[in-house]
């Protein structure tokens, strides 16, 4: 019995098939959504991404739709992904990475977003990387700022990353508010993309927590859309690349308003392009990335759940 649950299990996450088999009411409610709000021109749109590839996953179909419409994109990495210790060995090419293995992997993956938000069409000039510690967001969240957060994985207490808006600054609440003031002080934006607190990840659910407070002291909490990346086991499903199905709302956000958002099949391959873009992901878990190329993309207004 244990092998067939096993292999149904596996047949519902990875085949297009399942989708028809599995998921008719959950296909027929993304069908029943409503539109998402269109990008104006002349409109300052701000995506704030707790990692490297987040940015591509949740919204390079926003983020085009967008620019086509006239609008500015400003993107801003809130960590350089330098937490995933799988791809540090990869890159090293060894099971056990030298010291700095986990830094210099921050240093690759910074590229590597760069590359992808110039697929997406977003200019190197309106990209903000921070460089504060992958895995560490929300400890640095609820800590009090008198001595800063050690990351997990590199063992730095202070910014690494020379690219970074504040090199050296440390890893405190005060330090990270700080420089996402000077992002907002900057790009002054009318529309803000957010991970939502609903997200399964701890960095997505602190930048969004961080993000809101400062947001609602600007008045600015009304222009913000929220997305999810990690919204539940296994999602999204099935697993791979689908182009001619939807993206499923997420089992961790069902209580939330989800808007659709549809996509050309022009603006799905320029997706998987940006999303390929992030080769070190790519190389360990291709299959779940594609499968964020879909339909559509999903975005809410509200943050908060229906009762």
């Amino acid at each position: 019995m244990g092998v067939v649950l096993s292999l149904v299990a596996g047949f519902a996450i990875n085949s297009p098939m399942a989708l028809k088999l599995f998921y008719p009411r959950a296909t027929a409610a993304v069908a029943q959504l409503s539109a998402a709000p269109p990008f104006l021109a002349g409109t300052r749109v701000l995506l704030v991404s707790p990692h490297p590839d987040d940015e591509s996953l949740c919204c390079a179909g926003q983020l085009q739709q967008a620019l086509d419409a006239g609008a500015q994109v400003y993107i801003v990495w809130l960590t350089s992904g330098d937490g995933f210790e799988v791809d540090a060995a990869l890159l090293e090419r060894t099971p056990r990475p030298r010291a700095g293995a986990t830094e210099r992997l921050g240093v690759v993956r910074i590229g590597e977003a760069t590359r992808a938000a110039a697929a997406l069409g977003v200019p190197a000039s309106h990209l903000t990387f921070l460089g504060y510690p992958d895995g560490a967001l929300l400890k640095i969240y609820r800590a009090d700022n008198s001595t800063p957060v050690r990351s997990p994985h590199t063992g730095a207490t202070h910014v690494p990353y020379p690219q970074a808006l504040s090199p050296g600054a440390p890893y405190t609440r005060a330090s990270l508010e700080r420089d996402l003031d000077r992002v907002l002080d900057q790009v002054r934006p009318d529309v803000t993309l957010l991970p939502t607190t609903s997200d399964f990840h701890r960095d997505h659910r602190a930048t969004s927590l961080i993000m809101q407070n400062l947001l609602a002291r600007r008045g600015l909490l009304g222009g913000v859309r929220y997305w999810i990346v990690h919204g539940g086991v296994e999602w999204p499903v099935p697993k791979g690349l689908h182009l001619r199905f939807p993206m499923l709302i997420p089992p961790r956000g069902h209580q939330l308003n989800w808007l659709r958002v549809d996509l050309t099949p022009q603006q799905q391959q320029t997706k998987l392009a940006a999303i390929q873009s992030h080769r070190t992901q790519m190389d360990v878990m291709p299959r779940f990335l594609e499968a964020f190329v879909r339909e559509n993309e999903l975005v809410t207004l509200s943050d908060q759940k229906r009762r």
